[in-house]
Order: structure tokens, then C-alpha cells, then sequence
């Protein structure tokens, strides 16, 4: 594969690149990108042909969406680009109303970044989180509004319970309406668990997978050792992830992972990211980098196939308990349901 190997989103017409430029890193130079570096990473990714920006309204305080912005209208890029940004978190601690998934809300993030980004309409407007309180048809109403009054394109949902997507999903297909069309959920070699519920809820109502973090933080990059996790990168220092991905299973799997990456002779990071993005479901990958030469590692590994050895290796050694739900479907419950029969579902291998 390469960047111009297009695919839709999901059960859409909007066509979007394999890796998305995640850019969350974008101004901020302490841990992510200065301006100088994050034009550079900017430019060779829509070099290497990719088409698919994805920021938020809270990274760096809004300058990353300040710098995509000026970014594409320097570039001239808008009509070729798929611009992504998200609400939902809160930018006014303080002000209940500058955060979380109400109407009042997303008028206001929307407006915010919409001036940020110099442009009158985004392309994929995800909520960035699941708030826990709004009612599922008031995201509905204000984001199909929205639609409608043609300020986003399509919109699409990240970091929610399953259900909260079946039920969007649903009420979409039963009155007609627009209806997200994506998932953007944290999943690689070592966070398999939205293989429980959030994949057959994607598969059910056509919305694609978009991984972030697909290579754990870093942790799948091969760049820690279980004797030395610290001044390594990002989960040596302040993280969403704390210490929570050094765990003996985690270790188990990067040890794999190192084996086959030395195999077939491509780095441990290309390895991971062959497998997710291989895996069924997903689209597009969201990847981050620091610099060009990390941006050039990720593209690269769109040219990596992995073996069907290699692949059954990883998926064994990082597999996840199936949980109820996914025992239900196991082999033996067939059998015992089809009279010794094991029956596939549509669409399963």
C-alpha cells in the first residue's frame, strides 16, 4: 500500500488516504513539534500523496488547529484535504458549557475551530468523548443540524461505550437521518479490547475503525526494554498511559514483535503498524510523529506484509479474553447450536 491507496470511510463517499496525519503534536515543542518542524511533517506527508488531517480544539490550547489552518490555506490544499477536528473536551475549566457532547457546546467549539482553521466547513467532525450525560438524541439532532446546514460533511464518534454507537447507529438507519460514520478508539498490539464490543457494533452499521495510538505510546516501537523504561520518550514522562503498558503480557508481545520485525528485516514500529492496519475494520491509522524521519518510518510501513505465520504469532501471543459477548460466538457454541456445525456469519473469514 501506499497514501494514494484510497478507501472510503466507513459506509461513505468520503475517500480518505490509509494513515491519517495525527496532529496533536503540532505546537508543542516540549514533548511535539515546534512550527518549523510541524510545516516539514505537514509537507511530506501531503508529498507522499496523503489527503487526511486529523487535529482537535484542545490540542496545544487550539494552535494546532491555528497551524493546520494556515498550513492548508499557504498550501492551497483545502479541496484536496479531508479535515478532521473534535469537541468535547473542555477548553474553560470552570464553565461547564465549554466542554462535553450538548448543543450549546458544539456550537460553540464548532465556531472556534472553524476560525482557527480558515475554513467555513469541516470535512469529519468527531466528538471527541462520550460525556456520559447528554442523551444520545441531542448529539443526533445537533450534529445532523449541522450536516444540514452544510458547516461539517460527516460526523463520527471517538472514545464511547459500544452501545452509545449502536444506538446513534440505529436511530440513523430507522429514520433516515445522517449517522456517524466512523470509530476513533485506542487499539493495537497491546489494547485489543474493543475487539469485544466496539468492532461488531462498527461491522453492524458500516462505520469504519480509525486506531489511535496504534503503536501503544510508543511502547511498540521497540525503544523500551523491561530493565530501562525511563528518558525514553513519551511514557517515561507525564501520558494518558502512565506506566500501564509495562506489563508482562505487554512485554510478551513486544518480544514477538521484535522477532518477526528482525525477520522480515523492516523496524518493530513498521511491524506494528502492518498488523492494525491489516486488521479487519480498519480504514485509515491515525500516526503522530516528532520529526520526518518517524513520519517516514510510518509511511514505509504501508509497503510491509506481514506472513500468515507472523500474523497468527502476534494475534496469539496478544490475544484478549473474548468476554461473554465474544464467547457467544466462539466455535463450540455453534456447534452446539447448529447441531456439530460450526456456520459463519456473513462477512466473517
Amino acid at each position: 500500500m501506499s497514501l494514494t491507496d484510497f478507501r472510503t470511510l466507513g459506509r461513505s463517499g468520503l475517500v480518505v488516504s490509509p494513515l491519517v496525519l495525527g496532529t496533536m503534536t503540532f505546537g508543542t515543542p516540549v514533548w511535539g513539534s515546534d512550527d518549523a518542524s510541524s510545516r516539514s511533517i505537514f509537507d511530506a506527508y501531503r508529498s507522499a500523496g496523503g489527503n487526511f488531517i486529523d487535529t482537535a480544539d484542545v490540542y496545544s490550547g487550539g494552535r494546532s488547529e491555528e497551524m493546520i489552518g494556515q498550513f492548508i490555506a499557504d498550501s492551497g490544499s483545502r479541496d484536496e484535504l479531508v479535515l478532521a477536528t473534535k469537541f468535547g473536551f473542555n477548553a474553560k475549566p470552570g464553565n461547564p458549557h465549554a466542554g462535553g457532547n450538548g448543543a450549546k457546546n458544539i456550537h460553540r467549539a464548532l465556531e472556534g475551530s472553524l476560525r482557527r482553521l480558515k475554513t467555513d466547513y469541516i470535512d469529519l467532525y468527531w466528538m471527541h468523548v462520550w460525556d456520559g450525560v447528554t442523551p444520545i438524541e441531542e448529539i443526533m439532532q445537533t450534529l445532523g443540524d449541522l450536516v444540514r446546514a452544510g458547516k461539517i460533511r460527516y460526523f463520527a464518534f471517538s472514545d464511547m461505550p459500544a452501545w452509545v454507537a449502536a444506538k446513534a447507529g440505529t436511530m440513523a438507519c430507522e429514520r433516515r437521518i445522517p449517522g456517524p460514520i466512523a470509530m476513533q478508539l485506542e487499539y493495537s498490539l497491546v489494547a485489543r479490547d474493543i475487539e469485544r464490543e466496539h468492532l461488531p457494533v462498527a461491522h453492524e452499521f458500516g462505520m469504519a475503525l480509525m486506531p489511535w495510538s496504534p503503536l501503544a505510546g510508543g511502547f511498540l516501537s521497540g525503544k523500551y526494554e523491561p530493565a530501562d523504561t525511563v528518558q525514553k520518550g513519551r511514557l517515561s514522562g507525564a501520558n494518558p498511559f502512565g506506566n500501564s503498558k509495562f506489563t508482562p503480557a505487554n512485554w510478551a508481545t513486544l518480544a514477538v514483535l521484535r522477532n518477526i520485525a528482525r525477520e522480515q528485516n523492516v523496524t518493530v514500529s513498521q511491524a506494528a503498524l502492518a498488523w492494525v492496519t491489516a486488521r479487519p475494520g480498519v480504514t485509515a491509522t491515525l500516526v503522530g510523529a516528532h520529526n520526518i524521519a518517524q513520519l517516514q518510518d510510518n509511511i514505509t510501513a504501508l509497503k510491509v506484509v506481514l506472513t500468515a505465520t507472523h500474523i497468527a504469532s502476534l494475534n496469539e501471543v496478544s490475544a484478549i479474553n473474548p468476554g461473554f459477548s465474544g464467547s457467544l460466538t466462539s466455535s463450540a457454541i455453534r456447534r452446539m447450536i447448529f447441531g456439530g456445525h460450526t456456520v459463519r456469519g456473513w462477512g466473517e473469514p
